[in-house]
C-alpha cells in the first residue's frame, strides 16, 4: 500500500461520515445567514478537518503495534473522530454564544419575531 494513503487511511475510510457531519453543521441553523457566520463555518470547519488529519498521522506514528499490526488504524480512527468532533462541538457552541444570540437578541429588541424570519436558537 502506498505510504501516503496508508497513513491517512483512517481519515479516508472516515470522510463520508465527517462530510455529513460537515454539512449538517453547515446548515442548522438556517439562519442568520451573515458573513460572519460564513467566516467562522469555514473556519471551524477548516481546523476540524486540519484536526482529523494532524491526529490521524500522530496514531499511526506512535501507535504500539505489538498487539497487532490493524492496532494504528484502530487509534487513529478513534482520535481522529475524537479531534474532529471536539473541534465541530466547541465551534457550534461558540457560534451559538457570539453569532446566533447575538442576531436573535437584535431581533427581539427590534419587535420582530424569530419565528418570523425563520431563525431558530
Amino acid at each position: 500500500m502506498n505510504e501516503t494513503v496508508e497513513l491517512n487511511l483512517a481519515f479516508i475510510l472516515f470522510l463520508p461520515w465527517y462530510a455529513i457531519l460537515a454539512v449538517v453543521y453547515w446548515v442548522y441553523p438556517r439562519q442568520p445567514r451573515t458573513l460572519l457566520r460564513w467566516g467562522f463555518d469555514v473556519a471551524s470547519l477548516t481546523l476540524a478537518s486540519l484536526a482529523a488529519v494532524a491526529a490521524t498521522q500522530w496514531s499511526v506514528l506512535n501507535a504500539d503495534t505489538t498487539f497487532d499490526a490493524i492496532w494504528p488504524q484502530v487509534l487513529a480512527t478513534v482520535v481522529s473522530y475524537g479531534a474532529f468532533l471536539g473541534v465541530m462541538t466547541a465551534a457550534f457552541f461558540l457560534r451559538r454564544r457570539f453569532i446566533i444570540k447575538p442576531f436573535l437578541d437584535g431581533l427581539r429588541d427590534t419587535g420582530r419575531s424569530p419565528s418570523a424570519t425563520g431563525a431558530t436558537p
